[in-house]
């Protein structure tokens, strides 16, 4: 008499899955690739479905990835595991994106700066506000959240950051937020902030290089729309 397995169906498939993946992982496709990932977020399921489910909710690989969380969360079969999981590949992402910056003059990579804002802001889903520090040759010392706030501010104090550049003995400061209606345009509160801060900082002898306010797929610069004095900007 045959001896039956006790493994689960999915085993020997997810298996296979990976077997492909090691020798053709171009010839697979974006529901495949997709469904491999989810099997290290959940172990113990088939994960054909939720692959399936994401990419029809978001259309590729690219828009499944650059997906909100609470729009993540509303895909049927989508749990706290694998929303964390997302989590921990959007946190890589940052950090990858912060790389180009080590050790580099800042503004010889605006792009980057841009980048390293949206990676790190354009998905959250409450505003935040964070700065970069750099020394007197602009090259990245610290990126560090100042606030977390709700869905359309942040409370943001003039001193913190003031305090948090010479903590770190910084040169200057970048100052970057998020908008996370999707409009990265400044409001009127935006440029009253950023008028103190650069007041305070020639007073404490810190330079507020800009101020980038960033949304999903977009960002606007205080410096590229010369609303910068530009005393600051050497």
């Amino acid at each position: 008499m045959e001896k039956r397995s006790n493994k689960p169906h999915y085993h020997n498939h997810r298996q296979r899955l990976r077997e492909r993946f090691a020798q053709n992982a171009t010839g697979m496709a974006d529901y495949e690739i997709l469904e491999l990932l989810l099997t290290y977020a959940i172990p113990r399921k088939d994960t054909k479905p939720q692959a399936k489910a994401l990419l029809q909710r978001f259309g590729t690989l690219a828009g499944v990835f650059q997906a909100r969380r609470s729009q993540i969360r509303s895909v049927p079969g989508i749990g706290e595991s694998t929303l964390l999981f997302f989590r921990v590949l959007e946190e890589c992402q940052a950090r990858i994106s912060q790389a180009p910056l080590v050790r580099k003059t800042v503004f010889s990579n605006p792009d980057d700066v841009s980048k390293m804002a949206i990676a790190r802001l354009g998905r959250c889903e409450h505003e935040e506000f964070w700065t970069i520090l750099v020394d007197n040759k602009n090259r990245l010392q610290a990126f560090e959240q100042v606030s977390k706030g709700t869905i359309d501010q942040a409370p943001v104090f003039p001193r913190e950051i003031i305090t948090l550049a010479l903590e770190h003995r910084s040169s200057g400061v970048i100052l970057v937020h998020n908008h996370p209606g999707g409009d990265p345009t400044p409001s009127a509160q935006d440029i009253m902030l950023t008028n103190r801060l650069q007041s305070l900082g020639k007073e404490m002898g810190i330079r507020i290089l800009d101020h980038l306010v960033v949304a999903e797929n977009s960002h606007y610069s205080f410096m590229e729309h010369g609303l910068m004095e530009k005393e600051a900007n050497h």
